[in-house]
Order: C-alpha cells, then sequence, then structure tokens
C-alpha cells in the first residue's frame, strides 16, 4: 500500500513539474509517470505456494501404559538418547501381581473341575452338558490367566525404537491412567519431514515429487532443499486446511524436532476448464464485470487499456486470458494513469532501498 502511495506522490509531483515547466517552455514534453509492471507468463505455468509448519521426525511415537497405576520410576529425561527395547518408565506391579495369582488360582481350579466330571460323566453319573459347561468355564478362566499375564508385561514401559526422548510428562509418584502419554520418543533413523498446513485450493495444486525450499529462522537465509512426499486426502475439520508433508534432502544436524520452518513449493497453475488463464498480480485489474476485464499493457512506454477474459481471483492473483506471453500489465500505479499516457517502468527494488526514489 505504502509503495502505491509513493508512486501516486511521485506521479503527482511529475506531473506538477510537467505543468510548471509547460509554463516555461511551451514545447516540453510531460515527464512519464513511474509505475510498476510485471511480465505475463504463459498459461499454465509453474506458480509456487507456501506457508509455514512445524519440523518432525517422520516417526514420533507417544509412549504410555496399557494398564492404571502408580508410576513408580521415570528413568530418562527430554533430550536422552535411548535403544530400541530400553526400560524407560515402571508402575507399581502389586495390582497386576494379585490378579494373575487370582487368575492362576481360577484357572487350576477350573481344570480340577473338567478332571473330576469327566471321570464322574464315564461312570454315568452327570450329563454331558454338565461337562460342557466345565470346558466353558475352563476356556474362560485360560483367557483371563492370559490376559493378566499379558497386563504384568506393561507394568513396565520400554522403548520401541533407537532415538531420542522429545518430551517427559509425568513424575515419579503420579497416578497415570491407561493410554496416558508419560513420555514422547523419536526415531532418529527415520527422516526430518515438515508437515505443512495449506488452504485446499493450494493443496490440490501440489503433487508427491514437487520441489520445494525450506528455511528455517535458526538457519539464516540458508534454503534447505525438500520434495512433496505425501498429501493429505482430508481437510482438518477445525481449520479446513490439508496437511502436506515435505521430506528434507540433506538437513543439518542442528535441526531438532519442534523447530518452525517455512516452505515454498514450485507447483502447476490452477486448472481451468474453459480456457487456460495466466496469472497477474490482483492489483493489475482495473475493472472486472462477469468475465471480461480491463488492465493497463505497457507498450513502447505508454500504458495501454486492453480487455481480457477474467477467471476471477485466487488469493493474490487474478486469472485473465488474451494477453500475449511476455506482455507488461502495470501493477502499482495503475490507477494513476490513463489510457495512452507516457510512462516509465521504475524497479521496485529502488523503493525498499533507504532514501529510494
Amino acid at each position: 500500500m505504502w509503495r502505491t502511495l509513493l508512486l501516486a506522490s511521485t506521479a503527482l509531483l511529475a506531473a506538477t513539474l510537467a505543468g510548471c515547466g509547460a509554463k516555461s517552455k511551451e514545447d516540453a514534453p510531460p515527464a512519464p509517470t513511474p509505475v510498476e509492471a510485471v511480465a505475463v507468463a504463459a498459461p499454465g505455468a509453474a506458480a509456487t505456494v507456501g506457508g509455514a509448519g512445524t519440523l518432525e521426525r517422520r516417526r514420533e511415537m507417544a509412549l504410555s501404559f496399557r494398564i492404571p497405576g502408580v508410576l513408580t520410576a521415570l528413568r530418562v529425561e527430554a533430550g536422552d538418547s535411548v535403544r530400541a527395547g530400553q526400560v524407560i518408565a515402571s508402575i507399581d506391579p502389586a495390582g497386576v501381581d494379585a490378579r494373575q495369582q487370582q487368575t492362576a488360582a481360577d484357572l487350576e481350579r477350573a481344570r480340577r473341575d473338567v478332571e473330576r466330571d469327566k471321570a464322574l460323566f464315564d461312570k454315568g453319573y452327570v450329563s454331558r452338558q454338565r461337562i460342557d459347561d466345565r470346558q466353558s468355564a475352563l476356556k474362560a478362566a485360560q483367557a483371563a490367566y492370559d490376559a493378566a499375564r499379558f497386563d504384568r508385561r506393561w507394568a513396565s514401559l520400554v522403548s520401541p525404537v533407537s532415538g531420542v526422548v522429545l518430551e517427559r510428562r509425568a513424575q515419579a509418584g503420579e497416578v497415570v491412567a491407561a493410554g496416558q502419554v508419560v513420555a514422547r520418543v523419536a526415531d532418529l533413523s527415520s527422516p526430518l519431514v515438515l508437515r505443512l498446513p495449506l488452504a485446499a485450493r493450494e493443496a490440490a495444486r501440489v503433487r508427491v515429487g514437487d520441489a520445494a525450499q525450506v528455511r528455517v529462522d535458526d538457519l539464516g537465509a540458508q534454503a534447505l532443499a525438500g520434495r512433496v512426499t505425501r498429501v493429505g486426502e482430508a481437510a482438518d475439520t477445525r481449520t479446513g486446511a490439508v496437511s502436506v508433508e515435505i521430506e528434507l534432502t540433506a538437513p543439518p544436524p542442528a535441526l531438532r524436532s519442534g523447530q518452525v520452518a517455512h516452505a515454498t513449493l514450485s507447483v502447476r497453475a490452477a486448472p481451468d476448464a474453459a480456457q487456460p488463464y495466466a496469472r497477474i498480480p490482483a492489483e493489475a485489474v482495473l475493472e472486472a464485470n462477469g468475465r471480461q476485464a480491463f488492465v493497463l499493457r505497457f507498450d513502447r512506454g505508454k500504458a495501454i487499456r486492453t480487455a481480457v477474459a477474467f477467471g476471477g481471483f485466487d488469493g493474490d492473483d487474478a486469472l485473465v486470458a488474451g494477453l500475449p506471453q511476455g506482455a507488461q500489465v502495470i501493477t502499482a500505479g495503475a490507477g494513476f494513469v490513463a489510457d495512452g499516457e507516457a510512462v516509465r517502468v521504475i524497479d521496485p527494488a529502488r523503493l525498499d532501498a533507504p532514501g529510494g526514489r
């Protein structure tokens, strides 16, 4: 906005100076109005989308106990290295030990009942139904015993991978519920990825294999190469964003899970069913009425009002057709010049420089 205002002020100053000059020199031509312009790319040319997301390892696990209990030990802190199979936490096993003993006793009694009734059945003292009931009770006792043994194994929590502890969420002495996360572990052998939330219309233009440039604030201006490895099939129900996963090709060792990164993806232009549209900055459109719009085209030092087919707006861009490839359309300053007026294209970098004009 400030750049447009600066261009308008410059144009007004140029017109004023031209008027003053006209009083002193009748035949002096008016000074060209300064504007900015962009070249029109070919329809369907590659475009870019970008956004910010969080870096993380592809395999990060939230570890929890299958059964509730009192946490008696948590042997790791955030940042500790762990190996696969290492015990990192334990809960008081007294409760599961008691249940295992109880189920073992129930199983032994069920087996005795089956053996005794089989002997009575052979002598004709009990019915077949009685034997079937005893067999069913034996199976139930066996299942309860197996479940108790399985739960006993979960009294100790082991790391499923070799990696690093990302987070510790509990302390010894706390009562933890079944499924409550006590620690998060990352597999350092898995690739570092950036999960980027994109608007659905932008995610639709992304394909697996598309190139990406990733920048992390802590690394300054260094750009990291990456490629798209996954595009989400469903949008987030709260934000409507679709997750796009970018795998970093050769990340430096200094990067850590949880850092915020910015990515720019090279993607194909948005498709259109009726005709191919080129993308120009939305500020270049002077008027839009239905399927037609007008722009000012820079041609041999003049602003030429030109009609174009209009396909609507897409973010900060306008979709137009009817302009030759390479044609320059006026952007900043377009609203302050008339059809056929002399203009000159200036470099916007000069305006960004301190004291630029």
